[in-house]
C-alpha cells in the first residue's frame, strides 16, 4: 500500500491501493456505531464496508442518499440527519462515506454537523474522489447561489482509496477525475506533467499519479487547513469551472468543468504576463490529449455573476489563481475587464 500522511492538529492517512478497503475495521476499531453514507449504485461496496465493519464489531447500518450532486442539498442532509438520530449516533460514533465527491463531501458535511462534529472515514470509489473531495476536510453541499458555499472543514479520521474500485469505473468519469491530477501538476509537480505526457490516459501509472496528487494536496493542507493561503492554489482552474457547474445546473462532470477553467486560467496568466504562450498552449494541448474539454459555449455575462460569489472573491473583487511559471502558483486580484474577456474568447465555443 502507498501511504500520505496528512499533517495538522489530527493527523491522519490516505491509503492508496488495491483492498485497501480492508483497513476499514482497523481505522474504526473500537467504536461503538457508524452509519454508512452512499449512494443507491454502489449498495454491493457499501454492504462490503458494512460486513468489514461489523466483523471489527462496530454497529454498522447503511443509509443511501441519492446519487451525484443531488446528494448535496439542504434537505438530504436533513433526512441524514434523522437517520443518524434513528440510530442513536452519539460522539463516540462515525460516519463513513463511499463513493464519489459529490457523497463524501455530503458525509464530511454530515459528520460535522451532527452533535457538533463526529468521526468521518471516506473510501471514494472514483479518481476525483480520491485525489480531491476525500482529502483535506472541505465538506459542503450546494444552494442556489453556488456550489459548496454551506459547509465546515471537518479532517477525516482516514481515507481508504481502493484502487480495485476504479476499474469498473466508466471511461468519462475516470477521464474527469484526472483534471485535478493534471492540476496538481501544473502548480507543484512536474514528474505528473510528465507522466500524463507519456500516457494521456492515466490508466498506465493510476496509483503513482493518484499518489502524486495525494502528496500535492497533502502538502497544502497540512500548511493551511482553514483556505486563507497556500490551499487556495488547490483552486487553480475552479474559478472557472465552478461558474460552468452551476450554470449547467450540475450537469457537467466537476472535472469536465475544471479542465475548461485550467485553460482559462493559462490564458488569462498569459493576458497577465506570467504565463508564456508555450506554457499557455502545453496546458490547452495536454489537457486536449487527455480527452477533457478545452472550450465551452455559455452565456459570459452569467458566468461572471456566478464567479463574483465564488468562495476566492472579496465583496466585489474577483481572484483567480494563475500560474507565474509552471509549477509556481499565485494569486491574481482583479483583473482587467480585456484580459478576461480576451481569456474568454479562447475557450468560448462559436456563438
Amino acid at each position: 500500500m502507498r501511504r500520505v500522511t496528512v499533517a495538522g492538529e489530527r493527523p491522519y492517512d490516505v491509503v492508496i491501493g488495491a483492498g485497501a478497503q480492508a483497513e476499514l475495521g482497523l481505522v474504526l476499531a473500537g467504536t461503538p456505531k457508524a452509519a454508512v453514507v452512499h449512494a443507491p449504485p454502489l449498495a454491493a461496496l457499501a454492504g462490503a464496508a458494512v460486513e468489514t465493519l461489523q466483523t471489527a464489531g462496530v454497529a454498522a447500518e447503511a443509509v443511501v442518499v441519492p446519487d451525484g450532486e443531488a446528494a448535496k442539498t439542504a434537505q438530504v442532509a436533513a433526512a441524514a440527519w434523522e437517520e443518524f438520530g434513528r440510530l442513536g449516533l452519539t460522539r463516540a460514533d462515525a460516519v463513513v462515506g463511499v463513493g464519489g465527491g459529490a457523497v463524501t463531501d455530503l458525509a464530511g458535511f454530515l459528520a460535522a454537523t451532527w452533535t457538533r462534529g463526529i468521526r468521518v472515514v471516506h473510501l471514494p470509489t472514483s479518481v476525483l474522489g480520491m485525489v480531491d473531495a476525500a482529502v483535506g476536510g472541505k465538506t459542503g453541499i450546494n444552494t442556489g447561489a453556488g456550489k459548496n458555499l454551506v459547509g465546515a472543514f471537518h479532517p477525516p479520521a482516514g481515507v481508504l482509496a481502493d484502487t480495485d474500485v476504479l476499474a469498473g469505473l466508466p471511461e468519462a468519469e475516470f477521464r474527469s477525475g484526472m483534471a485535478e491530477v493534471v492540476k496538481c501538476g501544473l502548480i507543484a509537480d512536474g514528474a505528473i506533467l510528465d507522466l500524463l505526457a507519456a500516457d494521456p490516459t492515466g490508466r498506465r501509472d493510476t496509483e503513482e499519479l493518484v499518489e502524486r496528487a495525494v502528496r500535492v494536496k497533502a502538502d497544502a493542507v497540512g500548511q493551511d487547513l482553514f483556505d486563507t493561503g497556500v490551499r487556495e492554489y488547490l483552486n487553480y482552474g475552479h474559478t472557472l469551472g465552478h461558474a460552468i457547474e452551476r450554470v449547467e445546473d450540475f450537469g457537467w462532470r466537476h472535472g469536465e468543468a475544471v479542465a475548461v477553467g485550467l485553460v482559462f486560467a493559462a490564458e488569462l496568466g498569459a493576458q497577465a504576463g506570467t504565463l508564456t504562450r508555450a506554457e499557455a498552449d502545453r496546458h490547452r494541448e495536454l489537457v486536449a490529449a487527455m480527452g477533457l474539454p478545452i472550450t465551452y459555449r455559455g452565456d459570459w455575462a452569467a458566468l461572471q455573476a456566478v464567479m463574483r460569489v465564488d468562495k476566492k472573491a472579496r465583496g466585489a473583487t474577483l481572484r483567480f489563481v494563475v500560474l507565474d511559471g509552471i509549477g509556481n502558483p499565485t494569486i491574481l486580484t482583479d483583473p482587467e475587464q480585456a484580459w478576461l474577456d480576451a481569456a474568454w474568447a479562447a475557450v468560448a465555443e462559436e456563438q
